[in-house]
């Protein structure tokens, strides 16, 4: 009996023309899941990276100060783009581990939660590391149809009718400045009794965000002077601090020496 279902099977596998799956296949397929993976976990932590970039430039507490036609404006700043990216490859990166070898072994919630968490840590330590902004400025050059956060940023901070503007600094004298706007219409701004933030270098060339009224067709009254951010800004301000650092240090060698 057992004879018979062995010639049976025999039979079967011949008249099938089944061969054994080579070690090679598995091997390959174990290391292209890795790989997708490993893709996916990046492009992930790239992804989050570049909307942690995207909070932190959209300016939460003008909103109630904008109309609603300018409050879709705002909120069209947020970056939906990149959490749908960031979900897409959070579902490959997931998909590709239940797929692995010992995949069998996880749980989806623990998939989920594992695939959030690794690509939420790199991201974040890659957006400290300033490559949110970088990544995303990049990906503006490279793909013309992508509106970039820093063009969707001008947008909001060019509505001087409703108290908003900015633009590049040419001049400063004791109480008042002259800016050129992101549309190349000069203005000049009172900031007298203005709040100007510690980061405002309030130098030629420096760009910066105004929050005030308009009080003339090219006057501007400022209550709030802020920083516009971006790579020149931080390069300034690291200059600032490494500057700082050095003058302390320098009044440490001399007060040692006087001792």
């Amino acid at each position: 009996m057992r004879m018979a279902n062995y010639k049976r099977l025999i039979d079967q596998i011949k008249e099938e023309n089944i061969h054994p799956i080579p070690k090679w296949y598995f091997i390959t397929k174990n290391i292209t899941v890795f790989l997708i993976f490993l893709i996916s976990v990046l492009i992930g932590a790239a992804t989050f990276s570049i909307i942690l970039f995207s909070i932190q430039q959209t300016e939460f507490n003008i909103v109630q100060h904008l109309s609603d036609s300018r409050v879709k404006l705002f909120l069209w700043m947020l970056p939906l783009f990149w959490i749908i990216t960031l979900l897409i490859f959070l579902v490959a990166s997931i998909v590709s581990i239940n797929k692995s070898k010992k995949g069998y072994k996880y749980t989806w919630p623990r998939l989920i939660i594992f695939n959030t968490v690794a690509s939420m840590l790199l991201g974040t330590l890659l957006f400290f590391g300033g490559g949110g902004q970088w990544l995303e400025e990049a990906f503006a050059e490279k793909v013309s149809i992508y509106e970039s956060i820093d063009e969707k940023k001008k947008k909001i901070w060019m509505l001087p009718e409703e108290g908003y503007l900015s633009g590049t600094i040419e001049a400063v004298s004791d109480n008042t400045l002259r800016l050129t706007d992101f549309h190349q219409k000069e203005w000049t701004i009172d900031f007298t009794d203005a709040f100007v933030a510690q980061s405002v270098f309030m130098e030629q060339g420096d760009k910066i965000k105004l929050i005030g009224k308009i009080t003339g067709p090219n006057d501007f009254l400022a209550d709030e002077v802020r920083p516009w951010g971006g790579p020149e800004h931080r390069k300034k301000m690291m200059e600032r601090r490494q500057k700082r650092q050095d003058g302390k240090s320098q009044d440490g060698q001399r007060q040692g020496g006087k001792k």
